[in-house]
């Protein structure tokens, strides 16, 4: 794997992993804090992509993206990770792809923070 979706991909994840260990009521499932290292080759060409939509994102809007509400900065992500998800896995499972309305609330905020986290990269 290139450093050039090592890094970006690494750091989301890493900011999921954060969130989930803050944001999830009780024990996570151990698929959601698993490592960088441990984490399948498609999960983590997602999160560099991911990672890089939200930087693209912020750098089209001239950073103007700091004026969105969590929620909307939230949704982005949320929305970019789909599309991932439909582009990896042919048949996802509902849960895979729900919508924003749809997803708990530890997911919201994680989804958020990852967003705020990409905006201290720049």
């Amino acid at each position: 794997m290139s450093t050039q979706t090592e890094e970006p991909g690494r750091i989301f994840r890493e900011a999921w992993i954060a969130g989930v260990t803050k944001y999830y009521p009780g024990d996570p499932k151990p698929g959601y804090i698993t490592p960088w290292d441990q984490t399948p080759d498609w999960e983590r060409q997602a999160a560099a992509a991911v990672y890089q939509q939200i930087l693209d994102f912020i750098t089209v809007s001239d950073g103007n993206t700091a004026k969105l509400t969590r929620e909307q900065k939230g949704r982005f992500v949320a929305l970019c990770w789909i599309a991932q998800i439909h582009k990896h896995i042919a048949d996802p499972k509902p849960s895979y792809v729900a919508d924003w309305d749809d997803l708990p609330a530890w997911q919201q905020e994680t989804d958020a923070d990852i967003f705020e986290r990409v905006q201290l990269e720049i």
